[in-house]
């Protein structure tokens, strides 16, 4: 049987009619509670009544007194909720400005720190680039014979010297990205070679921490449409994160796969220590490494993957990222295919 729902009438809208009718010296608190106890009544023998109707029928009220009172009520609710409504909106607008105000500073502190390191980066090239000439003057013996010992000494500030250009290379290519002033020269490029040479570039390392690394491809994948000192860049920098992250007895494999519609699948695998699916994120915020404590085991500014992905974003790609903990990752990414 479908239930018969109440008749809807403009007391409904009133919250504590009877209060209010008491405080206006309309009724006494003795009638409020007869109504009160009178609207019981009458629910309990299934009849609807409001507590304006009970006054009526208890002849405490009359119709005009009970309409004008009802009427004052939802004026009073009416002003009451446009006066909120304002207050809401003036702390929307206060707020929404506090935001901006914050999200401006945020802006301008992020544009101060990318010059900062634009500025410190170039700075730092002019006295590395004498350091770097007086090194290769002194074991060519240019300036006079050295021992064995220096010579030693020298290469291995060759090599660290060679390493704090890399450095400052990064730091550039991040505040040009940064500024949105990263150029890509976008050109018919043999990917399976500049895969060879990243493999080739990094055997050195992968041998000393007994690493293997390896390429996966066909001699007929087709040329991709990329920059090619970009690209080889990021393989440099994914190779070089997979051998820095995988135990010794480990490999890394770059890998080169015809994908559908016209695509060259890149993929960068290791079996190294993975990363926890809840921070894959993470490991793409500038300057951040996962491992942040003071006595880190592995190096590195946390520069290199935020790049890596801006410059395949660059290229209209997107870099994925799968990883499984002590398992190890992939990092993979399509490039248009170019055939003659």
């Amino acid at each position: 049987m479908a239930q018969t729902l109440p008749k809807l009438t403009p007391e409904m809208l009133i919250p504590r009619l009877g209060e209010y009718l008491v405080q206006k010296g309309l009724i006494q608190e003795a009638d409020l509670q007869k109504a009160l106890a009178y609207q019981q009544e009458q629910l309990a023998l299934g009849k609807q009544c409001l507590l304006g109707q009970a006054l009526m029928d208890l002849r405490m009220l009359d119709r005009d007194t009970l309409d004008q009172v009802v009427t004052e009520q939802i004026i009073q609710l009416r002003t009451a909720l446009q006066a909120s409504h304002r207050t809401l909106e003036q702390r929307v607008r206060e707020r929404t400005g506090d935001l901006n105000d914050a999200l401006q500073k945020l802006s301008e502190l992020s544009q101060m720190k990318a010059n900062f390191v634009a500025n410190i980066s170039h700075e730092l090239r002019t006295p590395l680039t004498h350091v770097k000439g007086y090194l290769e003057l002194l074991v060519t013996e240019s300036l006079g014979p050295i021992s064995d010992e220096q010579r030693h000494a020298i290469q291995i500030s060759q090599k660290s010297t060679a390493k704090l250009e890399g450095l400052i290379e990064d730091l550039i290519m991040f505040s040009l990205a940064t500024r949105g002033e990263m150029s890509m020269k976008l050109e018919k490029v043999d990917v399976r070679r500049i895969a060879s040479l990243a493999v080739l570039s990094a055997s050195n390392k992968a041998e000393e921490r007994g690493v293997k690394v390896q390429i996966s491809a066909t001699d007929s994948i087709p040329s991709v449409q990329a920059d090619p000192e970009k690209i080889g860049w990021v393989l440099n920098q994914l190779l070089d994160n997979g051998i820095k992250f995988t135990p010794s007895g480990g490999s890394v494999v770059i890998s080169l796969k015809e994908a559908a519609s016209n695509l060259i699948l890149i993929a960068i695998s290791d079996t190294g220590i993975g990363i926890p699916a809840g921070r894959l994120r993470e490991i793409f915020e500038p300057f951040h490494q996962l491992d942040a404590s003071s006595t880190r085991n592995y190096g590195g500014t946390g520069l290199g993957l935020s790049l890596v992905r801006q410059i395949i974003e660059a290229h209209g790609s997107m870099l994925d990222v799968q990883s499984v903990v002590g398992k190890g990752s992939t990092f993979k990414f399509p490039l248009l295919a170019l055939r003659d």
